[in-house]
């Protein structure tokens, strides 16, 4: 199998929405946010082929004064990217890392791992991942059925 991640030599630094990050180059920009994130992308609704939309964001690349929507899935990361919209689902899949990093222009920015993650295939979701907590009537007829 292999991993999520192309092979990459460095971490270059980008701004989501006044944050800042540190993420591996050589990767399109949904991979960074997998890898800022690797227990909330895998469950979001994307595609990963550019059909569904979901990760569309809009950024303002260094060597530009205008920003550009674009595609995340399709787009590769580069040095100081500033992505200045992100799409309801991608905002719903990074709020707790968009919460808890500094602003953009502190000197306290994310560490990057040590190391990529060597992950096989993302872990399939936990059995309640839909929200909704197990209804007592069919952990009833389990447990009648056991006698």
């Amino acid at each position: 199998m292999s991993e999520p991640f192309r092979p990459f030599e460095r971490i270059v630094r980008i701004t989501v929405l006044g944050k800042t990050f540190d993420v591996p180059e050589k990767n399109s920009l949904l991979r960074c946010f997998q890898y800022l994130s690797p227990e909330t992308i895998p469950y979001g609704r994307f595609c990963w082929n550019q059909e569904c939309q979901y990760c569309r964001v809009e950024c303002r690349l260094p060597d530009d004064d205008t920003s550009r929507e674009m595609i995340s899935c399709k787009f590769l990361v580069m040095e100081g990217m500033d992505v200045t919209r992100l799409s309801p689902e991608l905002k719903r899949c990074l709020r707790a890392v968009l919460k808890a990093a500094p602003p953009a222009g502190s000197s306290a920015a994310k560490p990057a791992p040590a190391a990529p993650a060597k992950a096989g295939p993302a872990p399939s979701p936990p059995a309640a991942a839909n929200g909704r907590k197990p209804s007592r009537a069919k952990s009833a007829i389990a447990s009648s059925r056991k006698k």
